[in-house]
C-alpha cells in the first residue's frame, strides 16, 4: 500500500473548490442574495422576512454592487493558477508555498459563505485547507517528488 501525500489530496479539493467559487460568483451575480439575511429579521405578513438594519453593510456589498462575489472570483482564480500552475509560476516560490494557499482558501471561504450560491464552495475550500494543515503537520513539501521523478 502507499503512502496518502495529502498536499495532492489537497491541490484537487482546492481545484474543485476553486472552479466550484467562480461559477458560484457567476451566478451569484445575477441572482444576489446575502445567505444570513435571516439571522435577526423580522417575519412581516406579505413579504416574507426582511432582513435586520444590522447587515445593511452586507446587501451593500452583495446585493447592490456584487462586491463579494466578485472578490470570491479573484480569488478562485489565484488559487487555480496557483494549483495547475501557469507557466510563469512553475516551480517559484509562490507555487510551493502551502502557507499561501492555506491563507488564500480561508479569505476565499470566509469571502463564498456570505452570498447565497457559495456555501459549498465555502465548505469544500475549509475541507482543502485542513488537508493543507495535515500536510505541513507531516512535513511534506510540494515539489519535492518531482525533483525524484524526473531523469
Amino acid at each position: 500500500m502507499g503512502k496518502l501525500i495529502w498536499h495532492e489530496l489537497s491541490r484537487y479539493i482546492s481545484l474543485t473548490a476553486s472552479t466550484y467559487a467562480i461559477w458560484a460568483s457567476f451566478w451569484g451575480m445575477f441572482f444576489r442574495k446575502f445567505f444570513w439575511d435571516f439571522v435577526g429579521g423580522v417575519l412581516r405578513n406579505p413579504g416574507g422576512i426582511q432582513p435586520s438594519t444590522k447587515v445593511q453593510f452586507f446587501i451593500a456589498v452583495i446585493v447592490k454592487a456584487p462586491i463579494v462575489q466578485s472578490l470570491t472570483m479573484f480569488f478562485g482564480f489565484v488559487i487555480i493558477s496557483l494549483e495547475y500552475p501557469l507557466p510563469l509560476l512553475t516551480r517559484s516560490a509562490l507555487q510551493r508555498s502551502i502557507p499561501l494557499r492555506l491563507v488564500l482558501l480561508t479569505f476565499q471561504s470566509f469571502l463564498s459563505v456570505l452570498f447565497y450560491q457559495g456555501t459549498n464552495a465555502c465548505l469544500w475550500s475549509l475541507i482543502a485547507a485542513g488537508c493543507y494543515v495535515k500536510a505541513l503537520t507531516l512535513g511534506e513539501r510540494i515539489g519535492a517528488a518531482n525533483s525524484l521523478t524526473a531523469g
